[in-house]
């Protein structure tokens, strides 16, 4: 069974024999950050100029055909060690890092990033990585390796996304054993939660929710992100359906253009800019815009929730 305190001692050691991560994770204590109240909620945003290769990256299947996959074990740096989990996940350190402590966590066989099936995995992930919050980026929600299925896992204190459900109001949608899946509207982004006593129960809550949810025309699955934390009964699952990969504005060309491709940080509460002059104009209207364009509004999500059986 591996443990945060575990997890964090593969960092440091890591961190002692490979100069590239050392040098990005260094880097951290230098980047911009400001706090911003989005009605209510509590939102970051990050300046972090080596972000700039996930945000940028082409996820188009001749893209991801051209190039090697840098999660397969064979292609990975030589100084890239990891610790094998549940037999088939290897943890790495994240060499590009958001958090202060970074993790990817992929299958150690090349398949594609679909969550179906693997939900009691992520519970159990982050019931023993009680100081993380373990996050999935669907294929184009963020994802930088859609063909390749992985987690990834930063220090849980980094996000706003607790904080943000704290006062939130819980509609009830469906129950198993323990477990709860409910409805969250009272915010601007509007999310699942299962709060999971089990990984059992929460596996099985998860799949009446996903079944629930439209899966758009040439994807495998629906678009969402999922973000998942220990909680003292248990572990809490926050389900963000998704309706579109990047907002109108991305991009690097004219003045009214970003470079952010929202994954599940940035849903989890910490937008990341991988250029200054987002950085700058990154306020609480964006956020807003980046809801309203990417995510589902209250008839979408309520849709969804009357669905589910």
């Amino acid at each position: 069974m591996t443990d945060s305190r575990q997890v964090d001692r593969f960092i440091a050691e890591q961190l002692g024999e490979w100069k590239q991560a050392a040098d990005n994770y260094a880097a951290l204590a230098g980047v911009k950050v400001k706090d911003l109240d989005v009605d209510g909620m509590h939102i970051r945003t990050q300046f972090n100029p080596a972000r700039a290769v996930s945000s940028a990256a082409k996820v188009d299947s001749a893209s991801l055909k051209a190039r090697k996959c840098f999660l397969c074990g064979e292609n990975r740096p030589g100084e890239q060690r990891g610790i094998d989990w549940n037999s088939h996940y290897t943890i790495l350190v994240n060499p590009f890092p958001i958090f202060p402590r970074h993790l990817t966590i992929p299958e150690k066989e090349h398949t594609d990033q679909l969550i179906s099936g693997r939900i009691s995995d992520m519970i159990k992930l982050a019931q023993e990585l009680d100081e993380y919050t373990v996050f999935y980026n669907g294929p184009r929600c963020g994802a930088s390796a859609p063909d390749h299925m992985h987690f990834q896992a930063g220090n849980s204190d980094f996000l706003t996304i607790a904080e943000n459900l704290e006062g939130a109001e819980l509609q009830t949608v469906a129950i198993e054993g323990d477990s709860v899946l409910s409805l969250v509207t009272d915010m601007p982004l509007k999310v699942f939660v299962i709060d999971a006593a089990s990984a059992e129960d929460g596996q099985k809550l998860f799949e009446r929710l996903y079944k629930a949810i439209p899966v758009p025309e040439g994807e495998k699955e629906p678009m969402m992100n999922i973000l998942a934390y220990s909680t003292p009964i248990g572990v809490r699952l926050v389900v963000i359906p998704r309706k579109r990969h990047r907002p109108s504005f991305y991009g690097t060309e004219g003045d009214n253009c970003m470079l952010i491709s929202p994954a599940s940080v940035d849903m989890g509460g910490v937008f990341i800019t991988p250029r200054l002059q987002d950085f700058e104009r990154f306020d609480a209207d964006t956020v807003r815009k980046l809801i309203d364009e990417l995510c589902l509004n209250l008839d979408e999500i309520q849709q969804i929730a009357s669905k589910v059986n």
